[in-house]
């Protein structure tokens, strides 16, 4: 696998020479970055196991495009490299998270350990993180509750790109929702959604492939929708259902930076520059055990086998699963021009 070269599109944009990895080699790629920067070894592999599993189940925006961006942090302080995570208890099943300005999946890893143990005992946990940093993809955390027996839900908040409807300034980040369940014998049922129409880091990735976008992803300044990603970075992401979409943030705004004490997104610095603050988001995870009386596993599975058996359904997250397992048996393919930058980056060259 590790000398086939081949061509992927990515997210639909710009055909790039790729190389194939196996995850494991893809891992130990990425950590190696981080090790470089002085980012602890248990935080480097934190960080590079949630980037590879997002480019493994095919969320390229929240893969191997953003080593370079959260290296270029690590090496300007916005990022603190070392950041010390503590896990207190704001009440018996709630739990508030202090990310240090670090990393955020550090801090997710001891929200995930200790919310699924209170969880596990009381019912039900919450965990509120702040101080924190991108998120990636949250079906990757959400799933690892689910994986414990759990149903999840998770909320973030993200710099500003995306505007109340009908206006132009941002207010809201693209603010993603996820949830997972679990199923007896299968893969967890895993959504996740973010509330703008696509990710922002799609966007990224096509601003650095020299690609356009699609129109309907972006608006410009001036609120017109446009193709350059340049301008849309610069602009507001078209939420998902319009005016519904944007209520929608709201409500993941209140959770994930109110009800943590983290930033607002409006006030948060970006997740692509080296430049300004920590931007000190905040994610919000709600952790459920099924009770045992109300036959919960059979009902899920009549339900899902219901929707499955209709003409035209299918149940979501089944584009990720098939994702991965094709990168578990065959790799994944990763733009050159990422992996050229990281191998600089081992090198000593940022």
């Amino acid at each position: 696998m590790i000398g086939r070269l081949a061509t992927a599109a990515q997210a639909g944009l710009l055909i790039m020479q790729t190389h194939c990895m196996n995850l494991s080699e893809a891992t130990e790629l990425v950590e190696a970055a981080f090790r470089k920067v002085s980012v602890p070894v248990e935080s480097a592999r934190s960080v590079a196991s949630a980037l590879v599993a997002a480019e493994a189940e095919g969320q390229v925006g929240h893969g191997f495009s953003r080593v370079e961006d959260y290296v270029a942090q690590v090496v300007s302080g916005k990022v603190v490299a070392d950041a010390s995570v503590s896990v207190a208890h704001a009440a018996t099943t709630s739990l508030l998270i202090d990310a240090g300005n670090g990393f955020a999946y550090p801090a997710l890893d001891a929200a995930i350990q200790a919310g699924a143990e209170l969880a596990q005992e009381h019912g039900s946990a919450t965990m509120a993180i702040y101080r924190s940093h991108h998120c990636g993809a949250l079906s990757v955390q959400v799933e690892k509750l689910a994986q414990k027996g759990l149903v999840a839900m998770m909320v973030a908040n993200a710099p500003a790109a995306m505007a109340p409807w009908g206006a132009k300034s941002a207010v809201f980040g693209t603010n993603p929702i996820a949830f997972a369940a679990p199923r007896d014998n299968k893969p967890p049922l895993v959504i996740d959604l973010s509330l703008s129409r696509v990710a922002r880091g799609k966007v990224m990735n096509a601003k650095k492939a020299g690609s356009s976008i699609p129109e309907g992803w972006a608006l410009d300044q001036d609120g017109k929708p446009t193709t350059d990603p340049e301008a849309a970075l610069e602009g507001t992401m078209v939420p998902i259902g319009e005016a519904k979409g944007t209520a929608l943030a709201l409500m993941v705004e209140i959770l994930a930076a109110l009800m943590t004490g983290a930033a607002k997104s409006a006030e948060a610095s970006s997740f692509f520059s080296a430049d300004g603050p920590p931007p000190n988001v905040g994610q919000y995870l709600i952790a459920l055990k099924p009770s045992d009386n109300v036959g919960f596993a059979s009902r899920l599975e009549d339900l899902l086998q219901h929707i499955e058996s209709l003409d035209g359904a299918r149940l979501p997250g089944q584009r990720r699963l098939a994702a991965m397992a094709k990168a578990r048996e065959q790799g994944i393919d990763v733009p050159v021009r990422y992996i050229e930058a990281i191998r600089n980056i081992i090198d000593g060259q940022f």
